[in-house]
């Protein structure tokens, strides 16, 4: 048992510890369950639901890359109902353990985020927070990212928030962080997952075509850490809502510095792919950290980076 007190309170939700699970990365939970015991996370962030099914784009749909992985599964997802339906159970055994549940919340328009966001209010009263996830394309913007501007983000923010008093998160693209953090934190949001995979591309040079189904997909992985380090630093500094920190965790030691540059929880990603044991083996080695640093909290820690 860690000498040092995990526990810490992110955008109104109280966690033993933490390490979360990023969306898209765990699933919903239960299909860890033979790895890891998933209660012993202060979080796990389910994978992003619509209102309505997604069937997703056309395989292939991941590439791996050297220092990180490509993904272009277009948010695929079986719609809230049917989730709140296959997984519900599970998820509010797994909250009544103390680990928190997020639900992430996808749309291609403010309309479809307001529908999805209104089925989960309704249907997961076990859920502790909702993550709008404003990186989808807004087709009614021509395929522009929903919170690829302040303006943008501010208007799916603005007409969600009435929906909840649960905490209402956003999942934040890498463009223009801190302008668009400000204008999500005044139009009621209560923390910020930072960041998203970064837009890249994979060429067969051999077939010259995409190693992907789309010219184009997600970049994720240790290769990314550094600059997602720097972005939850400038997120951190610009607000005065919490950030959960997210990109290429694969040690205990990253999710360190992302505490240390201003986060109040981390998420881990690939590094689930690579070994379904790791997030709890990083919580291990993020405990032993906060020890050597002599401390009897790990909110101490948070932001204590000295320049």
């Amino acid at each position: 048992m860690s000498k040092v007190d995990m526990a810490v309170d992110f955008a109104g939700i109280k966690l033993k510890n933490p390490i979360n699970t990023a969306s898209g990365t765990f699933g919903q939970g239960w299909q860890f369950d033979n790895f890891i015991d998933v209660s012993r996370l202060g979080a796990i962030t389910t994978k992003g639901c619509a209102a309505e099914p997604w069937p997703g784009n056309p395989k292939p749909r991941m590439t791996e890359v050297p220092g990180g992985m490509m993904n272009s599964v277009g948010l695929q997802n079986p719609g809230v109902r049917a989730f709140a339906a296959e997984s519900g159970e599970y998820l509010a055994d797994l909250s009544a353990k103390g680990t928190a549940v997020i639900c992430q919340v996808a749309g291609h328009s403010v309309a479809e985020y307001v529908a999805a966001l209104e089925l989960f209010e309704e249907l997961c009263p076990w859920a502790a927070a909702f993550e709008l996830n404003v990186s989808c394309p807004n087709i009614a913007a021509g395929g522009a990212a929903c919170g690829s501007t302040p303006e943008g983000a501010a208007e799916v923010m603005r007409a969600c928030r009435p929906i909840t008093k649960r905490p209402l998160l956003v999942k934040m693209a890498p463009v223009r962080l801190p302008e668009i953090a400000r204008a999500l934190e005044a139009e009621g949001a209560d923390g910020l997952t930072v960041i998203n995979s970064i837009p890249g591309m994979a060429i067969d040079v051999n077939t010259r075509r995409s190693k992907l189904s789309k010219p184009t997909g997600g970049l994720s992985g240790p290769l990314l850490h550094p600059i997602a380090v720097r972005m939850v630093w400038e997120v951190a500094n610009a607000v005065d809502i919490p950030v959960c920190g997210v990109g290429g965790v694969m040690t205990g030691a990253d999710a360190a510095e992302f505490i240390l540059a201003g986060a109040s929880a981390v998420s881990v990603g690939m590094a689930n792919f690579v070994d379904p044991t790791s997030s709890v083996r990083i919580l291990e080695e993020l405990e032993a950290w906060a020890e050597s640093q002599g401390v009897s909290s790990i909110t101490e820690l948070i932001g204590a980076l000295e320049c």
